[in-house]
């Protein structure tokens, strides 16, 4: 644990992540530095399915940036916070798990690209998305810049990121900037989510993320290869073998 960010085993599997720096959770070091340790923690642990990424502050999942810390730095300085900013994200988005991030709030800037380095995204009606970096002279550059345009679209992308306006909850399910809206409370959504998540195998779950991300990355023809790869390492090498014996016996499977 650390000052500003807490973790706790939820249930088996399940790892709720929760970032608590007021007024608004601006990303600043020790928040970086506590998402680190999270990551490092559920690494360590090494049973860790889903991880739900969530903040304590009403209102608010992270509002970017720490613009203070901005303010007193020099280029060296912006250099080293911003490679922080982006190793908490590209480590969230190879983690051996799925994410979720719970919003409900602003989740702006630093706070957005945070969220887009999860696996799935989940908001309350409050949610508010944007990344209003070029209103201060910059641009998205935690992830930004690349993984919206992959999520709605190289128009919307640019619509969101030219204008820095925030996108409200129903319109980001709409355009498929989070994948659920409820109008109960967030974090119990995404521990349904989880739950689900939960009962398949980590190991197909995954390398159907992969199969996905290939898709974007790839032709066609060199995906539809991807996809016969990781399906074929599955059979042999995965956790096929009980899921299918478990289907057959009408029985839940034991995937580890």
């Amino acid at each position: 644990m650390t000052e500003v960010v807490s973790w706790r085993s939820e249930s088996p599997g399940v790892w709720v992540v929760t970032m608590d720096r007021p007024p608004a959770n601006a990303l600043g070091v020790p928040i970086l530095d506590g998402l680190h340790a999270a990551i490092d923690a559920a690494e360590q642990a090494g049973d860790v399915k889903v991880m739900i990424v969530s903040s304590a502050l009403d209102g608010f999942f992270a509002a970017g940036a720490d613009i203070k810390h901005l303010s007193s730095i020099d280029a060296e300085s912006f250099l080293a916070y911003g490679n922080q900013m982006r190793a908490v994200n590209d480590r969230l988005a190879a983690a051996p798990w799925i994410s979720i991030a719970a919003i409900d709030g602003l989740a702006l800037g630093g706070g957005l690209e945070l969220a887009l380095a999860c696996t799935l995204r989940v908001s309350g009606p409050r949610g508010a998305f944007g990344l209003p970096e070029a209103k201060l002279g910059l641009i998205p550059g935690a992830g930004g810049t690349q993984r919206l345009p992959r999520l709605v679209g190289r128009g919307r992308a640019l619509d969101i990121m030219l204008t820095a306006r925030q996108v409200p909850a129903d319109e980001a399910l709409a355009i498929g900037l989070i994948e659920r809206l409820t109008a109960g409370d967030v974090l119990k959504e995404a521990l349904t989510l989880a739950a689900d998540l939960v009962t398949s195998s980590l190991l197909a779950q995954l390398a159907v993320i992969r199969a996905v991300d290939a898709a974007y990355e790839l032709p066609l023809d060199e995906g539809l290869q991807a996809e016969a790869r990781e399906e074929q390492g599955l059979f042999e090498h995965g956790e096929a073998a009980e899921g299918i014996r478990a289907f057959i016996a009408k029985r839940p499977p034991e995937f580890r």
